[in-house]
């Protein structure tokens, strides 16, 4: 396909020839061509693409620099295939944001601003209550259940928050929020913990007030209320935002410790789970 580039001047013309190969590559993974997850194997794509090894392993030592794929060495190798998701945005974001030297205060502002939007969106749905009711009815019992286990309890009320983000109806929207809300929860998981083992974690009565909050917002999607989900939204974020920000409000957002690279795999598992929910 690409054979009349490889040959005049080839010390010069490889670079370039591997980023065209990348490129096309790039867009047919990008576009679902290679539905099994695995490029075609090396020997095939340099027939394909009618070019030499060298190349070819340069292309796709470019595919697994931008993280779309993964060279698997020995009889059982190959390129895997990763498709960008929310997971590789919120990571991408959360180290763009640590790299930036970004405090708390700042993203914490961006969820006030967007995530009650969502609450809002998920009010609208025709069909909220197949959608989410049984999956909120759930997630507020596991969240009483909880009450007095500090990071137990903040794990799943944060799941309540997933909730709602995974069903906004616009998938721009969707990405783009669960994106700024999974870096939020890594964050304040990590603040449950250590405030739960220097014996600061809010007491139960403070629990309590969380998840009826959560009860009221809730209420409110059901009853396609907008409006009221959203005032309802942005009343608990800023409450629940204050006590986090009283003690970590300085800090730099973190997505390199073991402990944020735990929190947002985790996370943004958590979203894939109730996308696929969202599909069936």
């Amino acid at each position: 396909m690409l054979d009349h580039l490889d040959r005049p001047r080839r010390a010069r013309v490889q670079p370039r020839l591997a980023e065209m190969i990348a490129s096309e590559l790039r867009e047919q993974i990008l576009n679902g061509v290679y539905t099994d997850g695995m490029l075609p194997k090396q020997e095939d794509l340099i027939a394909q693409f009618g070019v030499s090894a060298p190349p070819m392993r340069e292309a796709l030592r470019i595919l697994e620099v931008d993280g779309l794929i993964t060279v698997r060495r020995g009889k059982v190798g190959g390129a895997v295939i990763h498709r960008p998701d929310g997971g590789s945005v919120s990571h991408a974001l959360g180290m763009t944001l640590q790299g930036e030297q970004v405090p708390l205060r700042d993203l914490a502002d961006s969820v006030l601003q967007l995530e009650p939007m969502c609450a809002a969106g998920c009010a609208r749905l025709p069909d909220r209550a197949k959608l989410l009711g049984p999956l909120i009815e759930a997630n507020l019992a596991e969240t009483e259940e909880a009450i007095g286990d500090g990071p137990v309890f903040t794990h799943r009320a944060r799941l309540f928050h997933d909730l709602i983000v995974a069903h906004v109806p616009q998938m721009t929207m969707r990405l783009v929020v669960r994106s700024v809300v999974a870096v939020w929860t890594a964050q304040e998981e990590t603040w449950a913990h250590e405030v739960t083992e220097a014996g600061r974690y809010p007491n139960r009565w403070e629990q309590r007030s969380a998840l009826d909050a959560h009860k009221r917002i809730a209420a409110r999607i059901l009853d396609g209320d907008a409006e009221g989900a959203e005032r309802a939204a942005r009343s608990h974020t800023k409450a629940s935002q204050k006590r986090v920000l009283a003690e970590f409000g300085d800090r730099v957002v973190d997505a390199s410790s073991p402990r944020a690279l735990r929190g947002l795999r985790e996370v943004t598992a958590r979203h894939s789970d109730l996308n696929l929910y969202q599909q069936d």
